[in-house]
């Protein structure tokens, strides 16, 4: 049994909630509370939503779950205000000026249809927690190993893509699983994707376990139901999702969700930490294996396949949509690398209201962007021109379009590099600074910092994993270590979906933004008719592209090796 695991068996994980009230009510420093608790209470403190905050101690990073990312106004609102009123950075660490861009009081959407927040302290949690009560809101479990928040299709129930609504059974699996002391202490994270739409936005390939739409003839019926993808995820080992040969009817998802994490439950590894993730129990097993043990497990028969209805992969809403009721449209604003302030959040939802109908929402998407919902064609002009809406207008450069950072250094213990600041200033350098083909409306660049994967880099058009890098200096003295990445090619999900080469490694920061303005200014004299980046990569060998790259590399480094000897 591992050290996690050990401590996870000393106490039930979320017995640590009614802790936290504690800790709370005596205002405990971190040093009080692990001389009090343990050093596991810091991994018990995950199933609270709650991370110790990087180098900041007594300081912690909260993570609000949002089943299928949807919001009411209401929610919203409150989500944006507790952002305003407690994720502030104390004088010592800067205030409010804490980030050069952002200062504090932000919030950040994340790849799971979360919002994550810093600088809260643990007095303010249960206060936190009585005014997302109100409001049905929740951050148990947004940590840890257990079922993580539920992914779902962002524009479910509005896009003519949607072959039926799967929010109601998102709802329902959340609602199984959170809270449930039986299923929170898993080998490790459980991943859940649950969709009705044909698009797969919900990304069902690089999840533990992906509901996708199916159709099944039974008797003289046709029943609309799931077909079931299984030991997909990222990291240090990526891996497609595998199919079963299951028809999952919408009523059975719940049972059908709570018997593979009882398989998970019982025959996960709990030993080595480094692959204790479901899809290595699935590559082990093998899918036929794996689906047998669930069939065991499951209350509900589940019949054979039927008819597949998914046909790609969109991951995108940014924009001004057609709902399917006349006169309504959904508005995608671009959130470049999910962040933002909290009062903007909170306005944003106080706009969905003015500007909306009753039945207005605001919705998390997965490329860290959001949606306001229901609006009527007559007042999308005037939503367009909130104050807040000004740095996230629905018709970006495709590089703004698709960046996605995750949390970095500036408050992760694993972050090797800042990614956040970063992520934004290149995309929109990038947009000024290449040319790209009219019909390339989006670039999807991923920046994590480091190989954990938060930001997702192996489906990307280009992905980005935070290393160190030696930098010779000019006059051979001793070397310079600076900021790098890992470069990667040519990921994507759907029909075509691959994972990127990681071309390059250890590029200096400084190279990277020369290196792009080769390879696009070779992608478009090399293009073939409508070919996008990633396909281009792929048919291009990997020695041209890091030929490519290490030209534009080669220049930099010398201009940043004659910078390091000026400055000695």
């Amino acid at each position: 049994m591992n050290t996690v695991e050990r401590w996870k068996q000393e106490k039930h994980p979320l017995d640590v909630v009614e802790d936290v009230r504690r800790y709370a009510d005596e205002e405990m420093t971190f040093e009080e509370i692990e001389a009090e608790a343990g050093h596991g209470e810091w991994e018990r403190l995950k199933w609270a939503g709650m991370y110790a905050h990087g180098n900041h101690d007594d300081y912690f990073m909260v993570r609000t779950k949002v089943p299928g990312g949807r919001l009411t106004p209401e929610q919203a609102e409150v989500v944006g205000e507790v952002a305003d009123e407690y994720a502030t950075a104390p004088e010592e660490f800067g205030g409010s000026e804490q980030n050069p861009i952002w200062g504090d009081a932000f919030l950040d959407v994340t790849t799971r249809q979360d919002v994550q927040m810093h600088w809260i302290e643990v007095e303010d949690v249960p206060e936190i927690w009585d005014r997302y009560d109100e409001v049905g809101l929740t951050t148990i479990q947004g940590c840890g190993d257990s079922a993580r928040n539920v992914l779902g299709c962002p524009a479910a129930g509005l896009d003519d893509h949607e072959c039926f609504d799967a929010q109601p059974v998102v709802d329902a699996v959340s609602e199984f699983f959170t809270e449930n002391r039986e299923y929170a202490n898993l080998p490790r994270k459980f991943k859940m994707t649950v969709t009705g739409c044909r698009q797969d936005c919900a990304q069902s390939q690089i999840n533990d376990v992906g509901l996708v739409p199916a159709r099944k003839s039974i008797g003289d019926d046709d029943y609309y139901g799931f077909h079931a993808r299984v030991g997909g995820g990222l990291s240090d080992g990526p891996r497609m999702a595998s199919t079963l040969d299951v028809f999952v009817r919408p009523e059975d998802a719940v049972e059908f969700c709570r018997a593979i994490a009882q398989t998970f439950k019982e025959l996960g590894d709990r030993h080595n930490r480094g692959v204790c993730r479901m899809r290595y129990l699935v590559e082990q097993m093998g899918p036929e294996k794996f689906e047998a043990a669930v069939r065991d497990r499951c209350a509900v028969d589940l019949r054979e396949r039927g008819v597949d209805l998914t046909e790609g992969y969109a991951g995108d809403h940014v924009g001004v949509h057609d709902q399917r009721e006349d006169g309504l449209q959904y508005v995608g604003f671009n959130v470049i690398g999910g962040r933002m302030g909290g009062e903007e959040f909170a306005q944003a939802a106080r706009a969905a209201r003015e500007h909306g109908t009753e039945a207005s929402t605001v919705r998390l998407a997965t490329d860290q962007n959001f949606l306001v919902t229901h609006v009527p064609e007559e007042n999308v002009d005037d939503l367009l021109a909130e104050p807040w809406a000004r740095d996230y207008q629905p018709d970006p450069g495709p590089f703004s379009r698709g960046a996605v950072g995750c949390t970095g250094s500036e408050f992760c213990n694993y972050g090797i590099i800042e990614t956040k600041n970063r992520v934004r200033r290149w995309a929109k350098e990038l947009d000024e600074r290449i040319d790209t083909p009219d019909d390339l409306e989006v670039v999807r660049m991923h920046m994590s910092g480091c190989s954990a994967s938060c930001a997702q880099p192996q489906i990307a058009d280009i992905g980005f994993r935070g290393e160190t890098v030696k930098v010779e200096t000019e006059d051979n003295a001793d070397d310079d270590i600076v900021e790098g990445m890992d470069f990667g090619l040519g990921g994507s999900l759907g029909a075509d979906n691959e994972f990127l080469n990681w071309v390059e490694a250890a590029v200096p920061a400084e190279s990277v933004i020369p290196a792009m303005e080769q390879l696009f200014e070779a992608y478009a004299d090399e293009r073939e008719d409508g070919e996008r980046f990633y396909e281009w990569c792929r048919r291009v060998d990997d020695a041209r592209l890091r030929d490519v790259m290490q030209r534009a590399e080669a220049n930099v480094a010398g201009g940043v090796a004659a910078e390091v000897a000026n400055d000695d």
